[in-house]
């Protein structure tokens, strides 16, 4: 069979598409042997070969000589074959060129429908791919659909997807053909085609943004050590330099701030503060707590739990707003942080060194 026609439409699909060429080929040939089966009832020695030197596709079925009876569609009586051929024996194989356009209409169709099946089949796990290698990225897609909810985004490779509103940030302004920053969480195959589930509230959201506008970052310098996130309100972050001549907390802020400007930006304002890591705790938990002042820090390093007493009037501050502050220190520390008053550390019997001078035991300030 000619097929000049198919090969340039075949090339078509797989470059505007981006499909394997090899995979539609299968599809065709499955179609084609289903649709041989339809019209003679078994397709198992039936096979398709493809020639695209020669603009051909080709299906032949083969058949075992039989003196007798033929058992099954495999085989031919000897004296239907020398109808075909005849200088053919007994034990011999007789192929046979069947030619499509013999085959019946019902037959015809349903090669068609699995040919195009198969397209829509390759072109979903070929959009489930793309974005599968993007699972745990950030991604920006357009909003186009709004409702109660969800927020529809369109992610390209004519794919959208439903965002709950949930997943949103409070100071997001949600309209038709904005743009949003998200973080993939998952990628699923699904009978209807690929899934992707996106959040704006993720922590790692946060990780992505700041990786993106922070080279010493991105080239493994500067490391992000401990990350913690209430979305949409404030992120605080651990990070620590492998290189003594970069200080990791300038780096993530950028010449006048404007490296942490543009990850707040792109967070509707949540705001995003860094601090050192060190292996020291005490130096660790008084770099999170910042800007409390801390006059002592009792560490237990074999359950990571510290007791840190503050100023009585760094203590509200020290705590945070709905216990924000402490909160959020203690899981980008990696330690379990409570806080004690000097007042209340006295009351309670609690011994402790200042961690500076300045403090003397009573916690009133010797020097400022």
């Amino acid at each position: 069979m000619k097929a000049k026609d198919f090969y340039k439409a075949l090339q078509v699909i797989v470059e505007e598409r981006d499909l394997d060429k090899e995979k539609i080929l299968e599809i065709l040939e499955r179609g084609m042997l289903n649709a041989y089966k339809k019209e003679y009832h078994s397709s198992e020695n039936a096979r398709v070969e493809f020639n695209e030197e020669k603009d051909e596709i080709n299906l032949y079925a083969d058949y075992l000589v039989v003196d007798d009876e033929p058992e099954d569609s495999t085989q031919m009586a000897l004296n239907d074959a020398r109808d075909r051929n005849k200088r053919i024996k007994v034990g011999d194989t007789l192929t046979e060129n069947i030619t499509p356009k013999d085959f019946g209409r019902i037959a015809a169709v349903s090669a068609k429908q699995i040919l195009t099946q198969g397209l829509k089949q390759l072109e979903r796990e070929k959009i489930y791919e793309i974005f599968k290698e993007k699972e745990n990225e950030m991604i920006t897609a357009e909003i186009v659909g709004l409702n109660k909810d969800f927020v529809t985004l369109d992610l390209t490779h004519d794919l959208e997807t439903s965002l709950p509103r949930k997943e949103l940030l409070k100071s997001d302004n949600a309209r038709i053909g904005g743009k949003l920053k998200v973080y993939i969480t998952k990628v699923d195959m699904t009978t209807k085609g690929p899934k992707v589930f996106v959040s704006r509230t993720d922590r790692n959201l946060v990780k992505r943004l700041i990786e993106q506008v922070v080279p010493e970052i991105m080239d493994g310098t500067v490391e992000i050590m401990g990350l913690a996130r209430d979305a949409g309100s404030r992120s605080k972050i651990a990070v620590y330099s492998h290189d003594e001549n970069v200080d990791p907390v300038g780096a993530c802020l950028g010449r006048d701030s404007n490296r942490k400007k543009e990850v707040e930006e792109a967070l509707q304002g949540e705001r995003i503060s860094f601090y050192r890591w060190s292996s020291d705790p005490v130096e660790l938990i008084q770099d999170a707590l910042a800007p409390a002042r801390i006059v002592a820090i009792n560490p237990n390093q074999k359950d990571k739990t510290a007791l840190v007493i503050v100023l009585d009037e760094d203590f509200t501050g020290a705590i945070g707003s709905k216990g924000q502050n402490v909160r959020l220190a203690a899981q980008s520390s990696g330690w379990k942080i409570d806080i004690k008053s000097v007042s209340d550390a006295k009351e309670q019997g609690i011994n402790y060194r200042p961690i500076d001078e300045t403090y003397g035991d009573d916690g009133d300030e010797e020097t400022t």
